[in-house]
């Protein structure tokens, strides 16, 4: 898997947006922007609609912090398409579809049946891995623990010196460094 500190690829693919278009997205187009990247293993299966749901309800709490959310599967764009239509409902990020594994092959979060497994990064805007989770297809994650990360490691970024404790939250104090 990729590692934190390391660049992430320039990789383009093509997604499914949020106003019904497919066009297609390259990863570098995302530079100077905090980026969330989550990948899920296929279309049409149980636990992922749980995650893209979560992270669809949240999406303007990503906005609002700066970051732009993407997720990805090894489906095609076109099959996102038909799966917001026929059962999973609106999604409010880009869905990109990964069908030449490109995408999941720079992460390195392929998996050996083919798919990718749930994994999270969270990049700067300097195109860095900031962080990296990532769990087995069976066990689905947290779009509010993706974001609480994402505020922890902003603060990290904005303030010099300061650390966040476990289960720090945006407002609360910093841990001074020693």
């Amino acid at each position: 898997m990729i590692s934190i500190g390391h660049p992430i690829p320039d990789v383009t693919c093509e997604a499914y947006l949020p106003d019904g278009r497919i066009e297609p997205v390259s990863l570098a187009h995302y530079r100077g922007k905090w980026l969330v990247l989550f990948f899920w293993p296929l279309d049409f299966t149980f636990v992922c609609p749980t995650e893209i749901r979560a992270y669809s309800d949240l999406v303007h709490d990503f906005d609002v912090s700066g970051a732009v959310l993407l997720g990805a599967s090894v489906d095609s764009a076109h099959a996102h398409r038909t799966w917001v239509k026929h059962g999973l409902g609106a999604v409010k990020f880009p869905m990109l579809g990964d069908v030449s594994r490109a995408l999941a092959q720079g992460f390195d979060v392929l998996a050996e049946s083919g798919v990718a497994v749930r994994a999270t990064f969270i990049v700067n805007p300097e195109g860095r891995v900031m962080s990296v989770a990532a769990n087995d297809l069976n066990v689905g994650r947290s779009a509010r623990e993706t974001l609480r990360l994402l505020h922890a490691l902003q603060s990290g970024e904005l303030t010099a010196g300061e650390l966040t404790a476990c289960e720090w939250q945006p407002g609360e104090a910093f841990v001074a460094a020693a």
